[in-house]
């Protein structure tokens, strides 16, 4: 099928390039002996889990369903984190789970009667205590008051019996440097107790296949841990993986006149992309520049009834209109994990584009997907 054959709105897979994200990590993997997994809580089409087995080494979930769907579609290593875990899906992880990380000793001694008798390694998430993000702080575990990770102050050595490893995530969307910042703010606070650990989780937020990432740093500061203490290695990249790797195929359905001309869209940023007001960013879109850089410029929105479902404003080189068809970019991640049918908005179709340019439609959605939803 040609793209433009393909209803709207429709999320794209870009197969090449995600194979190019996917060969990067592999190469990283082979460099350090770290291994990579894929966090499904950004990405988890599982019709592509078959090629992305071939590159990393397992997935990591955030609780039981994911987890599930990692375990029966991915194969290799599942791990697990969530703030707390019920007793009813605890003994199933355990069956399913190589890994399990806990938010707080107390989750780790309530859960301990089960997990002494799996064959289950578990660790402990730790919080270094050092933010460095700029922008985004609902993204920052490190942040005052966050109730994800042990701080050193209520660190309990004395209750590590049996524990296996250790587990920061504090990062987002960053660099190999902000990673060994706070890698050394870990290994001051809670590196007497790495050479008693067989793994450490370095977590998420590694942007590795962005253009600019020091991948370079990120192998020294590897291969530096590995040597020094002899504790392998995982990191659980969710954007990463998919970065730019997939479209969000929409369709002018309106213009409207008020100051500005606003596009109405059959794609909604609350319903099919919804980071883009939680982040907030606006979203790249093919062939489009910012506000006043092209001569003709438009806001761009949805058809819902929300006033502030605005996914950006943008200018083009040509008029826009009704029936043109618009393509947002790096649409892969943190979209169909998140979307939603806010005002009964049908959820888009999920297609492939294969690497010989074929696009092949893997999932369409129903009124009864809305309908399912409810009760």
């Amino acid at each position: 099928m040609q793209r433009n054959a393909l209803p709207t709105p429709c999320y794209i897979i870009d197969e090449a390039k995600l194979r190019r994200n996917l060969e990067l990590l592999h190469r990283v993997e082979e460099r350090t002996g770290c291994r990579i997994l894929l966090a499904q809580k950004a990405f988890s089409n599982f019709a592509v889990y078959p090629l992305i087995r071939n590159y990393i080494s397992g997935t990591t979930a955030s609780g039981l369903y994911e987890a599930t769907l990692g375990f029966e579609e991915f194969g290799g290593e599942t791990h697990v984190f969530a703030p707390a875990f019920t007793d009813a899906e605890f003994g199933r992880l355990c069956q399913i789970c190589d890994h399990i990380s806990f938010n707080s000793f107390t989750q780790l001694m309530h859960h301990r009667s089960v997990w002494e008798k799996a064959n289950v390694s578990v660790g402990i998430r730790v919080n270094p205590e050092c933010s460095t993000q700029g922008e985004h702080a609902i993204y920052d575990p490190c942040a005052p008051g966050s109730r994800l990770g042990v701080t050193k102050a209520n660190f309990r050595p004395d209750l590590l019996c049996g524990v296996e490893g250790l587990h920061f995530h504090t990062l987002c969307e960053q660099n190999a440097d902000d990673l060994i910042t706070t890698f050394a703010a870990f290994e001051e606070k809670f590196g007497e107790y790495l050479p008693q650990m067989k793994w450490l989780n370095l977590g998420g937020g590694h942007h590795i296949t962005r253009a600019d990432y020091d991948v370079e740093a990120l192998v020294t500061l590897l291969n530096r841990i590995q040597q020094q203490y002899d504790v392998q290695i995982y990191l659980e990249p969710g954007e990463a993986i998919a970065l730019n790797a997939g479209w969000l195929d929409t369709t002018v359905m309106d213009i409207v006149e008020n100051g500005i001309q606003t596009l109405i869209l059959d794609a909604s940023a609350a319903c099919h992309m919804p980071d883009v007001l939680e982040m907030p960013y606006r979203p790249p879109l093919l062939n489009a520049g910012e506000w006043g850089e092209k001569p003709y410029a438009y806001r761009l929105s949805s058809r819902t009834c929300l006033a502030g479902d605005v996914i950006g404003d943008y200018s083009f080189d040509l008029p826009i209109q009704i029936g043109d068809r618009l393509t947002f970019a790096d649409m892969a991640i943190y979209s169909m994990v998140k979307n939603n049918t806010f005002n009964g908005m049908p959820l888009p179709a999920i297609a492939i584009q294969h690497e010989n340019g074929d696009c092949e439609i893997i999932k369409e959605f129903s009124y009864e997907d809305f309908k399912n939803r409810l009760s």
